[in-house]
């Protein structure tokens, strides 16, 4: 609350005394108490990760239900994450009214797919842990912003399309290897992108996203120069997936509506 009070003095501007507590805010402090004191806008590089929701439902666990509305046939979007934030401010709230203008394409592109969960659940958690930490660049300053960019980005990568002209499609018998797929997307997505696998039930590796390297300007390849670990997302999730190993093929799993963590039954 306090936060969220310094941030809207700062807009209107009027000006604290406390500038303790508007360092903490400004530079993504949990609170004055943190003695790292490095901004989280040091980062340099965005990951843009897009789910296959076959694949996705193949990463909750069995008590987790997995739901794919009717009009999702396509690749939708999982987030979008500056890379190796230290920390981040938790005080900048989302509310509704925020991207009301933008909910209908954001249910279309951006949509849950866990059946407990709203969309706005989803929304909310991806602007709290990765949103507001890349506040600090212009065109991502505020939800809305951040929402419109990652919409923006999402209509860029028409991944489906390129795969389905390739001859890349999804099937329960063929599977694929990663350098045929890399090559397909490479010239599109840069030659950084990761193709990320999970495992099913039965020690299969299945397609679950493509983690796509941005610099701040949104230009496609950041030079990261380390690991792209990033928060695996949010809590219900059962695995972060991991990139696909390359000697071993995976399979691109249909889209099943009925029965999404059993598309191949």
């Amino acid at each position: 609350m306090w936060c969220s009070l310094l941030f809207l003095l700062q807009l209107l501007g009027v000006t604290t005394t406390e500038e303790g507590h508007w360092e903490d805010c400004k530079y993504g402090h949990q609170g004055s108490e943190s003695h790292d004191r490095k901004p989280f806008c040091s980062w340099t590089c965005l990951l843009f990760t897009l789910q296959w929701p076959a694949g996705f439902c193949q990463s909750l666990s069995k008590e987790i239900p997995c739901r794919i509305p009717e009009n999702i046939n396509t690749w939708t979007i999982h987030g979008l994450w500056p890379l190796h934030v230290l920390s981040c401010c938790n005080c900048w709230p989302m509310f509704h009214s925020d991207i009301q203008q933008l909910e209908a394409q954001l249910t279309e592109r951006w949509p849950s797919l866990v059946k407990t969960k709203s969309s706005f659940y989803f929304w909310t958690d991806e602007w709290q842990k990765h949103g507001a930490c890349a506040a600090c660049v212009e065109g991502l300053n505020s939800p809305l912003r951040y929402f419109q960019i990652c919409l923006k980005l999402r209509g860029q990568f028409e991944i489906h399309r390129l795969l389905e002209d390739a001859g890349v499609t999804p099937s329960c018998e063929r599977p694929y290897k990663v350098e045929e797929v890399r090559r397909v997307l490479a010239p599109h997505l840069g030659d950084e992108h990761e193709i990320q696998c999970v495992t099913d039930n039965k020690d299969r590796q299945v397609w679950f996203q493509v983690k796509i390297p941005l610099s701040r300007n949104f230009t496609i390849g950041c030079d990261h120069n380390s690991d792209t670990k990033t928060d695996p997302g949010p809590e219900w999730a059962f695995s972060s997936g991991h990139p696909c190993p390359p000697q071993v093929p995976f399979y691109y799993f249909p889209i099943n509506h009925e029965q999404p963590q059993q598309p191949c039954r």
